[in-house]
């Protein structure tokens, strides 16, 4: 890795060193598209003559950093023109359906994530299977359970 990392100016770069001559991966980037909340890489294909964006988004756990965390959102989507793919645990929810035991969900935190998700355009991808993405609790009585984990992706990467 150190060797691509030189020859084509990426500085950061992260690797999984294979295990004998099977696996190993690594994702290198020249700039500093990162932080404690994402890792924003540019996809490119030479060969098909495409290039988008995917963001891997981790939302802080904790309801008072979660502005902090949309404002990270919020820094990579300056890029609109390109299509772009968010995944990750947003640690929040859109809408109280998403949400079965414990108390409600605050109107307020869910308004405050759907605004994000519009101004970054960024519409939320749907799901299958189970909707439920976290659970906590080891009874009927006191289980909780929550979609937190979620595909995003503005309308260019749909099409």
């Amino acid at each position: 890795m150190e060797s691509v990392q030189r020859r084509y100016g990426f500085i950061n770069g992260i690797k999984v060193v294979a295990e004998g001559s099977k696996g190993g991966l690594c994702v290198v980037w020249k700039d500093d598209s990162f932080s404690i909340n994402f890792i924003d890489v540019m996809v490119k294909s030479e060969e098909l003559q495409l290039e988008w964006r995917f963001t891997r988004f981790y939302g802080s756990p904790y309801a008072n950093g979660r502005s902090d965390s949309w404002n990270e959102l919020r820094r990579p989507s300056t890029l609109f023109y390109l299509p772009w793919l968010v995944c990750g645990d947003f640690n929040e929810i859109l809408y109280a359906s998403e949400k079965n035991g414990g108390l409600p969900r605050e109107e307020k935190r869910m308004e405050k994530f759907q605004e994000t998700l519009s101004e970054c355009g960024l519409y939320d991808m749907g799901f299958s299977r189970l909707w439920l993405t976290w659970e906590r609790g080891n009874s009927s009585e006191t289980n909780i359970w929550e979609q937190l984990d979620r595909g995003v992706a503005n309308a260019s990467w749909l099409e």
